[in-house]
């Protein structure tokens, strides 16, 4: 598994981005917490999946194949984790308080991508906002935004 990891972001993301260590692990626990949300309520809608990709995809500047490998890659890792602390722990130590809340942005565009709201959709939002320590005023208004873009 950690193979299949460093080999996507050695072939696919490393030598274009010339960003420095750290950053392929932070898009992965960021689509690992999207693949939490998604599961939450036991039905993934194709809905949700595209709407993660694409969340991956603008927020990360990845290409389409970048974009699916790394969702693979990411949906196998938060199918192992035992907890979502290995995810929100990176998170809370290298995203600076804006990138969380578009994370929890983000995280709410899945949550309602098949256009209703589980409560443990709900509930899966809550607890990873709370985890990476997002003010609850923050919480709330990233989930207004999301509705506000709802047709």
């Amino acid at each position: 598994m950690l193979a299949a990891i460093q080999d996507f972001f050695r072939l696919n993301i490393e030598p274009d981005s010339g960003a420095g260590p750290g950053v392929h692990g932070l898009q992965l626990a960021a689509a690992a917490l999207l693949f939490e949300v998604m599961r939450a309520d036991y039905d993934e809608h194709p809905d949700e999946r595209a709407t993660l990709e694409r969340a991956l995809r603008q927020a990360f500047s990845l290409t389409d194949s970048e974009t699916r490998e790394l969702a693979e890659l990411a949906d196998r890792e938060a199918a192992e984790a035992v907890s979502l602390y290995q995810f929100t722990g990176l998170i809370n130590q290298q995203f600076s308080a804006e990138e969380k809340v578009q994370l929890v942005e983000m995280l709410w565009q899945v949550a309602y991508a098949d256009g209703r709201l589980d409560r443990y959709e709900e509930a899966a939002v809550r607890k990873i906002t709370e985890l990476l320590h997002v003010p609850h005023r923050d919480f709330i208004r990233a989930k207004h935004r999301v509705l506000d873009e709802k047709p």
